[in-house]
């Protein structure tokens, strides 16, 4: 684990080595890429690393002030890659100094343990990028205009804000595959984790280079506030087993926000981008409106859709099994002895020699009268 101090040091460039000194290498690499700033002959390259690159600049005829805008480009992977090494560092700076803390105060078995540290990594992503994106949303005109998500498409201008936002939330689940490694994530967690990581690569970026950021942005605001309650609820469950309320609230939330999520889709793809004037697919101007892209994209999101139903689904199952397990043995201890019969009894009580003594119309009670 980064920045932790060990008494004994593995082998230099081991896998042990590697993983507890994970950060201070990507922060070494950090740091050269900005000092790079100081020289007039690496400044060039080294801005390309740090800030948004194809910035342009439009003046409007009504406004006497210009617009800056951004679009996307080759040059955004060296973006990418520089916001990777910062997530990685921030990533190590979360568990070392707020979740292993916490893990020693609970005593946590490992396979809570394990999962308690990637509830609280993404609980602490997932607030930010919901206030990041809600504060975004704010200034758009979605709430009162939904036409606002296809109208002037292709939307192959971004301001810093969104651009920004797109960059880090690629870097981030980018960053979350190596990070497999410096974890140790357990080889059973592993398949699960790549599942939902791939997803979100693979639709994050889908609709940042389709040029469907607000789409995007919409959808995953209401996804992030969902999926932000599920892992505070774990967090509150592990450290209290009786704190499942958030879990009934999040199963609620869950399905509200599938709904929504399809609704938006549909509305998009099915009508919205379909009767539109630009129809055509020019890579240079940034236009994917054809059929078969919108098919495409419409496809990909109800077959994840209708994945994590399916895998809500099995969970909500499985967990109203262990509690009927739970509830009939709680009722076997609490039900009464059933009392023995009459037989048991007395052969209980012979076999153990019971016999009053003062039964006097007994056969063995009576004595012989002396002549």
């Amino acid at each position: 684990m980064g920045f932790r101090k060990k008494n004994k040091s593995p082998p230099v460039l081991s896998h042990e080595f590697v993983i507890q000194n994970h950060a201070d290498m990507v922060s070494c690499v950090a740091m050269i890429i900005l000092l790079g700033l100081m020289f007039e002959v690496t400044a060039k390259f080294a801005i390309m690393f740090i800030t948004v690159q194809y910035n342009v600049t439009y003046t409007f005829d009504d406004r006497p002030e210009s617009g800056n805008f951004y679009q996307y480009g080759p040059k955004d992977m060296a973006t990418v890659f520089f916001y990777v090494l910062i997530a990685i560092i921030l990533h190590a700076l979360i568990q070392e100094y707020i979740l292993d803390k916490i893990n020693r105060r609970l005593h946590l078995s490992k396979t809570k343990h394990s999962k308690f540290n990637e509830s609280g990594q993404l609980a602490a992503f997932y607030l930010f990028s919901f206030i990041w994106g809600s504060s975004i949303l704010t200034g758009e005109e979605f709430a009162t205009n939904p036409t606002f998500l296809w109208e002037g498409y292709p939307h192959n201008h971004m301001v810093f804000q969104v651009k920004f936002f797109y960059i880090c939330q690629i870097a981030y689940w980018l960053h979350a595959l190596p990070e497999l490694y410096f974890q140790k994530v357990r080889k059973e967690d592993i398949p699960r984790q790549l599942y939902y990581i791939c997803l979100y690569i693979f639709h994050i970026a889908g609709a940042y280079i389709l040029n469907l950021h607000r789409l995007g942005l919409v959808l995953l605001v209401p996804h992030y506030l969902v999926e932000l309650l599920f892992h505070a609820s774990r967090l509150f469950y592990f450290s209290d087993e009786n704190k499942q309320k958030g879990f009934t609230l999040w199963a609620l939330l869950f399905v509200i926000a599938r709904l929504l999520t399809l609704t938006l889709s549909v509305l998009t793809f099915g009508f919205g981008l379909s009767r539109t004037e630009n129809q055509g697919f020019s890579v240079a101007d940034g236009n994917f409106n054809i059929l078969t892209v919108r098919i495409s994209c419409l496809a990909a999101i109800c077959l994840t859709q209708a994945w994590m139903m399916w895998k809500f689904i099995n969970f909500q199952l499985k967990k109203w099994r262990e509690h009927s397990q739970i509830q009939a043995t709680k009722k076997k201890v609490i039900s009464p002895k059933s009392k023995p019969s009459k037989k048991e009894s007395g052969r209980g009580s012979a076999a153990n020699g019971v016999m009053k003594s003062d039964d006097r119309t007994s056969p063995r009670a009576r004595k012989p009268k002396a002549s």
